[in-house]
């Protein structure tokens, strides 16, 4: 019954977050409705409670991909679960976001309500020349972590490395990592926004506040030594074009 709806693709409206390190690329190159000088994210397919992506067009007009994923199982294969499993992203860093990491399932459900872990990964879609980022740190034991972390040794912690236009970095639970500023990048990700930042930079919000840090939560996340997963296959060539896979996970395929 379904087919005759299927004729046609589903457009969807974003949902745009404001943000201390957000800038003006989501308005003045995508031309988001509702992105302004301080948006950093634009989540372009998402079912999250209160930042719902909104269908555009057609049939389900005005209808959220929430209310899609719960009325309309058929337009996704009839795929199972309660909630809507994934979270995509375009992210503009005008500035350095958080130090930063995630953490798993079993943590998240535990410590979160029952909510996800976040697993996710990153395409460089454009970013400045002599542009870094970071991604995991030096600290061989949860010890020389916390030791770092309290005397306040990021440039010792922290493993930066040079960015270029194209790069993809998987980010597993437990890396510590933070986009950095004149990044403009894609996340997939599993759908949560669970965030526990080490480090802020000492900056201050409009009312003159720290932003809050998650140091406890972050010790128990992070994994020490990081250690790293390369993912990326090598491209293949077939007829008239070249595919290249760059991830496989439980959650996800890119």
């Amino acid at each position: 019954m379904v087919d005759k709806f299927m004729d046609e693709l589903i457009f969807l409206k974003p949902y745009c977050k404001d943000v201390i390190w957000g800038g003006t690329r989501l308005r003045s190159e995508y031309g988001y409705e509702g992105a302004g000088d301080k948006t950093g994210e634009a989540w372009v397919v998402s079912a999250m409670p209160g930042g719902e992506s909104i269908v555009k067009n057609g049939l389900y007009a005005g209808q959220t991909l929430r209310e899609l994923w719960r009325d309309h199982r058929e337009l996704f294969g009839n795929a199972e679960g309660e909630e809507f499993p994934l979270l995509v992203k375009i992210i503009d860093a005008f500035d350095h976001l958080s130090i930063q990491v995630h953490p798993d399932d079993g943590y998240a459900a535990a410590k979160e309500n029952g909510a996800n872990g976040k697993t996710e990964c990153w395409y460089i879609l454009d970013c400045d020349e002599g542009a870094d980022i970071v991604i995991g740190h030096h600290a061989k034991t949860k010890d020389e972590l916390r030791c770092m972390v309290e005397e306040g040794r990021w440039d010792d912690l922290i493993n930066v490395i040079p960015l270029h236009k194209g790069d993809f970095f998987f980010i597993t639970p437990g890396t510590v990592h933070a986009i950095r500023k004149g990044t403009l990048l894609l996340e997939i990700q599993q759908s949560s926004d669970i965030t526990y930042r080490l480090y802020d930079y000492q900056r201050r919000q409009a009312d003159g506040s720290f932003r809050q840090l998650h140091l406890q939560q972050s010790m128990d996340v992070i994994r020490c030594p990081q250690g790293f997963q390369k993912t990326e296959e090598e491209p293949k060539q077939a007829e008239g074009y070249t595919s290249q896979r760059l991830v496989s996970c439980e959650f996800f395929m890119v």
